[in-house]
């Protein structure tokens, strides 16, 4: 399969899978957190598709590496906001799990796709 797109790219793919799964779980959490660590959870997941298009769309393989290491960033932050989430019992082990495996495979991507623009 060409990319002709941002849209086309597997780790972008994963990424919006990613944003979806945290809305969700997200909309039962205290009502009080919406301000707080809901909305920079939300924030940090949405980031991360977001750079990603961002740099597909800058004119230099530099920029692209850059957007995509600001992605990597997002994603961690993302991690952390979820184990804070799971530790104060707004989301269950059960839940955080398959959505903490999601970001280690958007991970992954995101290294490969670095490295990758490394080379060539």
């Amino acid at each position: 399969m060409s990319i002709n797109s941002y849209r086309d790219i597997l780790v972008w793919q994963q990424a919006m899978e990613l944003v979806t799964a945290f809305y969700k779980s997200t909309e039962t959490w205290p009502r009080e957190e919406i301000y707080g660590l809901t909305s920079q959870i939300r924030r940090a997941a949405v980031s991360i598709p977001a750079n990603i298009a961002e740099g597909y769309g800058r004119d230099t393989r530099g920029a692209y590496q850059q957007f995509l290491r600001i992605a990597q960033g997002s994603l961690k932050e993302m991690e952390t906001h979820l184990l804070i989430a799971e530790q104060l019992g707004f989301i269950a082990k059960e839940r955080a799990e398959p959505i903490m495996a999601m970001g280690e495979s958007i991970g992954k991507l995101l290294r490969l796709l670095i490295r990758k623009l490394s080379e060539t």
